[in-house]
């Protein structure tokens, strides 16, 4: 990375969440830093991450380009965990490890480590997850801080460190990862293909009890519209 792009990805918010079109921060710093990208393309940074890449890159400031959002409060991710069917792909898509949770069970949103990055929005089949304005009328830099951005700067940074040693982020029982291990060849195709295959009958299957479970409950709440309506 060159001096210039270091500049520019020190003042970023390192929320990771590809609004402005590249796949991390430090991607959008170094296109920014050749002039592939414009410094209007990061809501999180909002009006005051523009005014700091003015100043770094000495271009004019200008509005941010409503191709990539709108500078918004800032939120953070919950579940529901009445909804939640354990299928880890909202822990696969976060990019700093915020949500806590393994197979088959229901996970959690780590507040202090959720950036709002929303990845993991349109992963979620079931649509248990949810956000919540945790900053209220400030937006951009003044619902964030510096020391917020280096936390998930550092988070991202063992997040994709541990994706490069394993390959890609796919949760493993101990046996299964023994198995791959001792294998004498490279990666299998159809093995691959298996458990893919298994994953997406195991989350199909989640899916059924997920529907079943909420035309249940719809069908309680109409049936008795004055009473409370109680998690099954």
């Amino acid at each position: 990375m060159t001096t210039l792009a270091a500049q520019i990805l020190a003042v970023l918010p390192q929320t990771q969440c590809t609004r402005c079109g590249y796949r991390d921060c430090a991607a959008y710093a170094q296109a920014v830093s050749t002039g592939a990208a414009g410094i209007n393309q990061c809501p999180p940074g909002g009006e005051q991450g523009i005014a700091w890449l003015a100043t770094i890159t000495g271009q004019a400031v200008r509005a941010l380009n409503p191709v990539h959002g709108a500078e918004t409060p800032r939120s953070v991710a919950f579940i529901d965990e009445d909804w939640c069917i354990g299928c880890t792909l909202c822990i696969e898509a976060c990019p700093t490890d915020a949500i806590l949770g393994s197979n088959k069970l229901m996970h959690t949103v780590i507040e202090a480590y959720c950036t709002g990055c929303e990845l993991c929005l349109p992963v979620c089949p079931v649509d248990c997850i949810k956000l919540e304005n945790v900053t209220k009328a400030a937006t951009g830099w003044a619902a964030w801080s510096r020391q917020q951005a280096d936390l998930a700067q550092i988070r991202y940074k063992l997040n994709s460190n541990r994706r490069s040693k394993d390959g890609g982020f796919r949760l493993e029982k101990p046996e299964e990862k023994s198995r791959m291990t001792a294998a004498p060849t490279g990666p299998s195709l159809h093995t691959d293909v298996a458990i893919q295959q298994q994953k997406s009958a195991a989350i199909e299957a989640a899916l059924a009890r997920a529907r079943v479970k909420r035309d249940t409950a719809t069908s309680a709440a109409s049936a008795h519209p004055s009473e409370p309506l109680h998690p099954l």
